[in-house]
């Protein structure tokens, strides 16, 4: 089962031309430059935008050469960068509004799912939901949109309005999302950052059409690509908690057979977690290094290099056989150690720099 979208749309100074296919569970992130058309993408997935083109959700078409469901028919929850709450109606009320509209047959998740979910325990007897704080808000909005039982939850940048804090304070409510929702999430984003600890899986939109797409661990990695260009380049690798210190505050990890060190993580050994590591704060040695304070260093092969602009280039490496890290070094760094595809190399990687 899966998402495919062909959409066509002309305008003075703006073309869509994307045909992709999205997987049906875990999170879609669009990424892309203002611009790159990923607001009109998710418009057009929603019906909102009239594009040319088809829309199949789960082998049921929305939209074809002949046939256009109406947005108000499409089963689709859409949260906006604003909350857009109902300033009129109470916390509970805002919540029930499209849970009311679905026949109790029909309804795919529970008021009290999502107010566990969503931390809203505390809020939902508020009356007045303007006086809620930036995340606690969007929280709302989004709850609003998941008890419309939607096929598809669609996502338009929905912290790019908040400030620093709110943003870590909602940060663990759409990780629980991402683990309990059984429906597909288009998470539309600017930011390395949130796609790198949301998404599964990553589009690369650039000037309205698709660059690249495919599982997040995989496009990060790519060379040729632009997000390994970006400042904030790096990598997501997939690792097992496997003790903490607590004596330090580090959490012990394993990559693909080998140990990584990172700040103390507030989970229990075993669960599975994503690390992110960006690429100017790996360094590379010819010789594993016993002297240092580096804790992390990593057997690796180097598989491809390219170069980065500004005198500098980005090393790509393989550990474990299975994962990718990327390094960002200086060209003079590249030559001095003679470094060239096939190398095998250990990649230096500080503990704080660890995310």
């Amino acid at each position: 089962m899966s998402i495919r979208a062909r959409f066509r749309l002309s305008r003075p100074d703006f073309t869509l031309d994307v045909d992709l296919q999205l997987p049906a569970r875990g999170v879609s992130a669009l990424f892309g430059s203002s611009g790159s058309g990923k607001t009109t993408l998710l418009r057009c997935l929603a019906g909102v935008e009239r594009a040319d083109g088809s829309l199949q959700v789960n082998g049921e078409t929305w939209q074809d050469d002949r046939y256009f469901l109406p947005v108000h028919q499409r089963p689709l929850g859409y949260v906006f960068q604003e909350s857009s709450l109902f300033p009129h109606l109470s916390v509970r009320a805002n919540l029930e509004y499209g849970y009311q509209r679905i026949a109790a047959a029909e309804r795919r998740v529970q008021l009290d799912q999502v107010v566990e979910w969503l931390g809203l325990e505390r809020l939902i007897g508020r009356r007045d939901v303007t006086r809620l704080s930036g995340g606690e808000r969007q929280r709302v909005a989004i709850g609003r949109a998941l008890l419309a039982s939607p096929r598809i939850l669609l996502m338009d940048e929905p912290l790019s309005a908040l400030d620093a804090a709110s943003k870590q304070e909602i940060f663990p409510y759409l990780e629980r999302l991402h683990r309990e929702l059984d429906i597909p999430v288009l998470y539309v984003s600017h930011a390395l950052d949130e796609v790198a600890r949301l998404a599964d899986h990553l589009v690369l939109l650039e000037q309205g059409r698709v660059a690249g797409g495919g599982a997040l661990h995989e496009m990060l990695a790519r060379l040729d690509l632009p997000t390994a260009h970006l400042e904030d380049a790096g990598v997501v690798l997939e690792a097992r908690i496997v003790e903490h210190d607590t004596q330090y505050r580090l959490t012990r990890l394993d990559v693909c057979g080998n140990s990584l060190w990172a700040g103390q993580v507030p989970q229990a050994p075993g669960n599975r977690i994503r690390a992110r590591v960006l690429a100017r704060d790996v360094s590379i040695a010819l010789q594993h290094a016993h002297d240092t304070s580096i804790s992390n260093i990593l057997p690796a092969r180097i598989v491809g290099i390219d170069d980065d602009g500004a005198g500098k280039v980005m090393v790509r490496m393989e550990i474990g056989g299975s994962q990718a890290i990327l390094s960002r070094i200086t060209g003079r760094s590249r030559d001095r150690l003679g470094l060239a595809v096939g190398m095998q190399v250990f990649a230096q990687v500080k503990s704080v720099a660890l995310m």
